[in-house]
């Protein structure tokens, strides 16, 4: 079987750049499909003998395609193109995707190469055939079944399914980034759109017990659900026993800075492993005002400390906007899991963080010499 694999802003770069990001969305799909690939001015076709529902699987799954369709090859003569036409017209009604007694059609073609006709002209031929299969309507602004035909140089192709894909980039086209990840809602999304955007993704969960339980096994479950997405590329997962500098800040820090110092100490923990994971950014799921660390003051106190950069790709979102995405991606239901929260956060958490004071407490509490000790905890959990 063959099929065309549409890929959107890859067709934007100079030609040097997107041949890499083409051969890097290849190399993604071969990682899970057995398949050779026809490159042909910037037309993707895949070769497989793989089973279709395999095929759409992982297509439907792979960041960078636009959109895909099974297609149907034949020579570049009236007589053949005929017979496919015919032949496929049949079959679709057989299996009641088109009812030429109710719905109209309209022919789409293109055509690459030297031809004795235009493309309106092959276009015309070819609804004039379907008209002689089954005499449906024609309506050529708002048709309920579209046969598009693809004339290129001696072979014709022809299909009538557009896949929607996910879009964005090739996984691992961008460099790879640490993503934050609670057992939340919020960062498996965070690290989802991050794949989206051809980052190669590496999970920290930072591990608050005695202060919290039961958020290794949900980040686990979450993480298997994000590696669905990040095909060609392994998804590695961290953990740090954070809860050793949690006491620190609860016995040394002014407790309504506790979630302030906290988040401060995650950034500056995923930036020691980055530099470990020669990663180049820090991810996380914080969208403004959804929680105290998130007011405006507070995220620029939290990531003063940290030099490297950190994104948060949800940052414009409101919660059901991230809700209905985890819920697309299969996160949700497992992030919804009861596991008791964190008690180490205060009765009035500080929502407008003075830099300054920040700035003397985690001097105070020499924050960096602390979670460089810690850093020496952080090991696999997938492995």
């Amino acid at each position: 079987m063959k099929y065309f694999v549409r890929y959107g802003e890859i067709g934007t770069k100079s030609p040097k750049i997107r041949r890499k990001f083409e051969n890097n969305l290849i190399k993604n799909i071969q990682s899970e499909l057995d398949c050779t690939f026809d490159n042909n001015q910037g037309r993707l076709t895949l070769i497989t003998d793989e089973e279709d529902c395999k095929v759409n699987d992982i297509l439907s799954r792979t960041f960078g395609i636009v959109s895909y369709s099974p297609i149907l090859e034949t020579n570049t003569n009236k007589d053949d193109i005929t017979s496919l036409i015919e032949n496929t017209m049949r079959k679709i009604i057989k299996e009641d995707k088109f009812n030429p007694e109710k719905d109209t059609f309209a022919v789409r073609c293109r055509r690459v190469g030297n031809h004795n006709y235009t493309s309106q002209e092959i276009a015309a031929y070819c609804g004039g055939v379907v008209i002689k299969v089954c005499d449906a309507k024609v309506n050529l602004s708002q048709p309920d079944f579209t046969l598009y035909v693809e004339v290129r140089d001696d072979k014709t192709y022809i299909y009538h399914e557009k896949i929607r894909g996910l879009g964005g980039l090739p996984v691992g086209s961008q460099g790879k980034v640490v993503c934050l990840i609670s057992s939340g809602i919020d960062s498996p999304v965070a690290a989802y759109q991050m794949l989206k955007r051809g980052c190669q993704v590496i999970l920290l969960h930072c591990d608050n017990h005695p202060y919290s339980e039961g958020s290794v096994d949900k980040v686990l479950k979450n993480a298997d659900n994000l590696r669905r997405y990040s095909i060609g590329n392994p998804i590695k997962v961290y953990s740090i026993k954070f809860g050793k500098y949690l006491e620190k800040v609860l016995n040394e820090a002014p407790p309504r800075m506790t979630c302030v110092l906290c988040k401060s100490g995650m950034y500056q923990s995923a930036a020691l492993l980055a530099k470990k994971e020669h990663a180049n950014a820090i991810v996380d799921g914080s969208s403004i005002g959804q929680v105290a660390s998130q007011t405006l003051t507070n995220l620029e106190a939290t990531r003063y400390h940290c030099r490297m950069p950190i994104f948060s790709p949800l940052i414009s979102l409101d919660k059901l906007e991230i809700e209905e995405i985890a819920k697309r991606i299969n996160t949700y239901e497992t992030s919804i899991i009861p596991d008791g929260g964190c008690k180490a956060v205060p009765k009035h958490p500080e929502t407008h963080a003075d830099l300054e004071l920040v700035k003397d407490i985690v001097e105070d509490i020499n924050q960096m010499e602390c979670l460089e000790k810690i850093s020496e905890s952080i090991v696999r959990l997938d492995s």
